[in-house]
């Protein structure tokens, strides 16, 4: 924390005094300016002299009128040194828009560089990386404070489903005091798999959980996965294909295993009763893919967008089955685990997810 708010002091520093700088008439509005003049007079007496030295080799030339003979060589070389110069102008341009197009894919992580021979440039790149700095620093701040509550109220809620298990197993309970109780615990437990998720997805945003690596079965894994979700799938007369590679993978096992929870558990929560769940495992290439398809409703063009944000649930008649976090702590574990993930509408209906882990931990 205390790095992060010497860069903040920095980035503020920098993109104060190159703001204190005054650039004077010598800008970049003028420095194009003299740059655009000089090029076309520098290339008219090029052009000229390319003229006489053509007309030399190729006397023929010498009917066309000098001043199309120049027009032409100068329009030329006009436009292929334009095209060169603009790239001094407009590159930055083109970094600052794919640094924007970063940020609202959800990365604060990304900086420009502030080494520049235009003043107006380092001023909007040191304006950026503050402006990032700040963004940083108010994500940790709110990480931070949702981590740091859902801490505290981790304690009571588990002494709250203590005692309701226990007052679950009384007998002189009527059965409106039993349907109470089922319902206070119910409940809890969804409070408590909430608080797990935040807590969990706040060690892994911040670095601080330790993931060390074993060698496993990851169709093995996954079937545990779909085994443990049983109760789930069971009583909406879901039924499974699977066709599961024998596949062994080095990696963190007890951080892929919400991966497969949370993917399988959202097909289950989005087919119908009686629907049908496809999942498949397999190589290719350098990569392990894994594709959970169901037979739900889609994605709406909304939640295609928002699919991997924290809290977001697109379909709000499955409130009560969720919290919003399960995909977006998927999307942050695969990053750490050096993997992918990706939802679409399947053209038949229902929709499919693939995840994709990359044998050497990056894609190529």
């Amino acid at each position: 924390m205390k790095n992060k708010e010497q860069k903040s002091f920095k980035s503020r520093e920098l993109f104060d005094k190159l703001r204190a700088t005054k650039v004077g008439w010598f800008n970049l509005k003028t420095r194009l300016t003299m740059l655009v003049l000089a090029e076309v007079l520098v290339f008219i007496l090029i052009a000229f002299g390319l003229s006489r030295l053509i007309v030399m080799v190729f006397p023929s030339f010498s009917k066309v009128p000098l001043f199309a003979q120049i027009a032409v060589l100068s329009l030329i070389a006009i436009g292929v040194a334009t095209r060169l110069f603009s790239r001094l102008f407009f590159d930055p341009i083109k970094k600052l828009r794919e640094a924007m197009q970063r940020v609202a894919d959800g990365d604060l992580t990304v900086r420009l560089d502030t080494d520049s021979s235009s003043k107006e440039i380092q001023e909007v790149n040191a304006g950026f990386n503050l402006m990032m700095e700040e963004l940083n620093a108010t994500e940790i701040l709110q990480t931070d404070f949702v981590s740091n509550v859902s801490h505290e109220f981790k304690t009571p809620i588990n002494a709250i489903e203590g005692y309701t298990t226990l007052l679950q197993s009384c007998d002189s309970l009527s059965c409106e005091e039993q349907e109470y109780v089922e319902k206070i615990l119910f409940n809890t437990k969804r409070l408590s798999t909430l608080v797990g998720n935040i807590l969990l997805l706040s060690k892994i945003e911040n670095q601080s959980i330790s993931s060390p690596k074993t060698t496993f079965r990851l169709d093995e894994q996954i079937r545990q996965s779909v085994v443990a979700l049983e109760p789930s799938w069971g009583n909406k007369d879901i039924e499974f294909e699977a066709d599961l590679e024998d596949i062994e993978y080095t990696g963190s096992e007890s951080l892929l295993h919400h991966v497969w929870d949370n993917v399988i558990g959202n097909a289950i929560k989005f087919s119908p009763k009686g629907g049908e769940i496809s999942i498949r495992l397999y190589r290719e290439k350098e990569s392990i893919v894994f594709i959970a398809e169901d037979s739900g409703p889609g994605l709406s063009e909304k939640s295609e967008k928002h699919l991997f944000d924290k809290f977001y649930q697109g379909d709000t008649s499955h409130k009560s089955e969720g919290n919003g976090l399960g995909l977006a702590l998927v999307k942050r574990i695969l990053a750490i685990c050096g993997g992918d993930i990706c939802g679409e509408n399947r053209p038949e209906g229902g929709c499919r997810f693939t995840v994709k882990l990359y044998e050497n931990g990056r894609k190529n």
